[in-house]
């Protein structure tokens, strides 16, 4: 299946879960969306269901891997192709103390060679495409050449998308959010790498927060992939269809998606599903709007409670629009 990137919503670990990932795809049916970062051992030694269960609707969808052996990589890619993914995804960014003692992440860009041996693996053990996200550096390898040397050997082992973080990466001295803010953006060097693969497809991410700056670096790229504002900001995807990929649709409001999560939540209520787990990831729908602390506070104060049910999402949602239900 052919799969149109050009706006895509970031994987962000302890946010973008399956939960997370259906209250999105209401606001938006063209974006792809991602996964955690879900590593091979806890698909080849854990629950893999568990890790890689996806609803029917959540489509297009990215498994986002950490990992760095090629055979486990290969395993991993083998086992998540009976599931619905449109695409397996290299993590090859992350500066975290845990994925670097698992030596993968960030650290794999220091690793051209290894990285273009499990891209092979993973390309041969899946028909899944396969691609890779990373920075465009690391540590004191911050150069134009060392990025395009790790893009291009990448490339040679049969990867054609790559999503760029527009920051390099520091492995040691800074904490994940620290390496999300304060490395400098350099958007400059990313459309230099599709100037100089126009074969590729080049996928920016960084620092990106509204949907006019998705449209400017589209004139240069292939794809542009939001993070965290399209999670504390969500309903700034409800735009995206008609902006971006042609969908003559009108917008939904914030009401009706909301009450398109109420048959959802029910059923995942009914198969012993905690209401927080859901709607940690709603919080954001009424950002901006009258009364949206009270639907926030809320939800916070009541959802986690034992036995909480659907009427905390209805009590809550009846706060932020004023009417009774």
């Amino acid at each position: 299946m052919l799969i149109d990137r050009k706006f895509c919503v970031a994987p962000m670990m302890d946010w973008t879960d399956r939960h997370c990932r259906y209250f999105l795809r209401i606001m938006s049916q063209h974006s792809v969306l991602y996964t955690e970062m879900v590593t091979t051992g806890a698909i080849l030694h854990g629950d893999s269901h568990r890790h890689l269960a996806m609803h029917q609707d959540e489509s297009p969808v990215a498994l986002q891997l950490g990992g760095s052996e090629p055979s486990d990589l290969a395993r991993a890619c083998k086992i998540a192709s009976s599931y619905s993914y449109s695409e397996i995804n290299l993590n090859c960014g992350c500066p975290s103390d845990r994925v670097q003692n698992g030596r993968f992440g960030a650290v794999m860009m220091k690793h051209a060679s290894t990285t273009a041996t499990c891209v092979k693996a993973m390309r041969d053990a899946s028909p899944i495409p396969i691609t890779v996200k990373h920075r465009i550096g690391v540590d004191e390898h911050d150069s134009y050449a060392f990025l395009s040397d790790f893009v291009g050997t990448v490339a040679e082992a049969g990867c054609k998308v790559f999503i760029v973080h527009a920051r390099k990466a520091w492995l040691q001295g800074m904490s994940p959010k620290q390496n999300r803010e304060i490395p400098p953006l350099n958007y400059a060097r990313v459309y230099q790498l599709k100037h100089d693969f126009p074969d590729l497809s080049i996928i920016i991410n960084g620092g990106i927060s509204t949907t006019s700056q998705a449209a400017q670096h589209l004139d240069q790229l292939d794809g542009v992939m939001m993070g965290r504002e399209a999670y504390t900001n969500p309903y700034i995807l409800a735009t995206v269809d008609r902006e971006f990929f042609g969908c003559t649709k009108a917008s939904k409001s914030r009401l009706e998606i909301a009450n398109e999560l109420v048959p959802y939540i029910e059923h995942e209520l009914s198969h012993g599903v905690k209401l927080h787990a859901m709607t940690r990831h709603i919080l954001g729908l009424f950002h901006g709007m009258p009364n949206a602390r009270l639907f926030r506070r809320h939800l916070s104060e009541n959802a986690h409670k034992p036995n909480a049910n659907i009427d905390v999402f209805i009590d809550a949602l009846a706060k932020t629009t004023g009417t009774q239900t």
